[in-house]
């Protein structure tokens, strides 16, 4: 469960980033997003402006704390924009309902990794897209030790964040093609488009 006070510094510490690289990450995937649209784990919201030439997104977040956090952005959204407190674990949505969903530094916080995969792809309608922004376990050996034992330290004061989680390799075991990547920071962040198959 996200603490109240994890979401009122979370913006602050990521800005420097989200100026920047992460601004035109976040852009070139999202805007890959077509029909009706789910984001998993929204946070403060920060991907809302990013939508255009899609129906309607419906947006998922655990915490009400970042839900609070993330209203002001979903007036400033230039579609409609639902919000949903949910988990990834646990979506109330019927299956077959989505054309694409989206998760973006999300999945390194989710307790049961296996079990959002497959309501992930539940939700998601056959051949529909998966858009991914992620930070993943490194392929340097030093680096990936590194994050190894960094990890327990971090997901404490970062509300359960893994640094060495191996997302993309859960994401390929449970039958998500993914057909493209783009790696960045020494393959520290990964982005990927990814196609449901079912």
């Amino acid at each position: 469960m996200t603490s109240a006070s994890f979401p009122k510094w979370y913006d602050f510490f990521m800005k420097p980033l989200e100026k920047k690289r992460f601004k035109r990450i976040r852009q070139d995937l999202i805007q890959k997003a077509y029909g009706n649209v789910l984001e998993i784990g929204s946070g403060t919201g920060i991907n809302f402006c990013f939508y255009k030439d899609v129906d309607q997104v419906t947006a998922t977040e655990p915490s009400e704390f970042m839900i609070q956090k993330s209203e002001p952005r979903i007036k400033q959204s230039g579609v409609p924009i639902r919000l949903v407190q949910a988990s990834a674990e646990n979506l109330p949505f019927e299956e077959n309902t989505f054309d694409t969903v989206v998760a973006t530094l999300v999945f390194c916080t989710i307790p049961n990794v296996e079990k959002a995969i497959a309501e992930m792809k539940r939700v998601c309608k056959p051949d529909g897209k998966i858009l991914l922004f992620e930070h993943v376990r490194m392929e340097n050996s030093f680096l990936a030790t590194l994050q190894d034992r960094l990890t327990p330290f971090w997901k404490k004061i970062c509300d359960g964040c893994s640094l060495n989680r191996e997302t993309m390799s859960a994401i390929q075991s449970n039958d998500v093609s993914i057909i493209h990547t783009n790696e960045y920071y020494k393959g520290l962040f990964v982005s990927a488009e990814a196609v449901n198959k079912k």
